[in-house]
């Protein structure tokens, strides 16, 4: 693997990350409406990826911790690509 595809995958684990973290504070709003075409692009961009982990950990009564989970998976993966590509990406 190159450092140019490792930095390409690292800028999209980045945004997607981020994309995730809108999405989880978004979900703090009971009024926002999801049928609204960006929040549900937004919400078919990042649910996949959420239901994965929603499948085995099931909400702590009001509190899903899957969220969180995803941005550590996403954040460890990350890190994987960070020391590949070198000390430059930090």
């Amino acid at each position: 693997m190159s450092q140019l595809i490792a930095t390409s995958l690292i800028n999209f684990l980045n945004f997607y990350t981020a994309l995730l973290f809108i999405r989880i504070l978004l979900t703090w709003f009971p009024t926002i409406d999801w049928s609204n075409p960006l929040l549900s692009a937004l919400q078919q961009i990042t649910d996949p990826f959420l239901n994965i982990f929603r499948s085995f950990i099931p909400p702590l009564g009001m509190i899903d911790i899957s969220p969180m989970l995803a941005i550590l998976a996403l954040q460890l993966v990350r890190g994987l690509f960070i020391s590949y590509a070198g000390p430059a990406m930090l």
